[in-house]
């Protein structure tokens, strides 16, 4: 499955740069209205485009911590490809004027917390290998 080694953080990160960029649409797009949910309690849910982005960055996230938890040398390139995409999108935030927005901002954070959780929980399960030596009889 080569898609294991694969940051799945990439994609909400394509998408933004694709509607920034290659369609060119305004800012302001993010915060406009994509759908209305009418909930049980009366209560309308007005859904925006930054929310639903988020909202998928935020599973992605919890995809990428689960493949975190396996060892070997594809989870090495797996952090590694996860740091290269954070310092990418760090760099995108702070010098390109349309990656300037909260919505661009929260999806570096997640990467961020994709960064520091993938080596937490590396470090934390590799703690916990315990490699047991026998004495073989002569």
């Amino acid at each position: 499955m080569f898609v294991l080694g694969f940051p799945l953080l990439l994609v909400p990160f394509a998408i933004y740069n694709i509607v920034a960029f290659v369609l060119r649409m305004p800012d302001e797009f993010w915060t406009t209205q994509a759908t209305v949910v009418h909930m049980m309690s009366g209560q309308e849910w007005k859904l925006t485009w930054e929310d639903i982005l988020l909202a998928f960055s935020v599973l992605l996230l919890a995809v990428e911590i689960i493949k975190s938890t396996r060892m070997g040398a594809r989870a090495i390139v797996d952090h590694v490809l996860s740091m290269a995409l954070f310092v990418v999108m760090l760099v995108e935030f702070l010098l390109v004027p349309r990656a300037g927005t909260s919505t661009f901002f929260l999806l570096t954070t997640i990467g961020l917390v994709d960064v520091v959780d993938g080596f937490i929980v590396s470090i934390r399960s590799s703690l916990r290998q315990v490699e047991v030596e026998t004495e073989r009889a002569a």
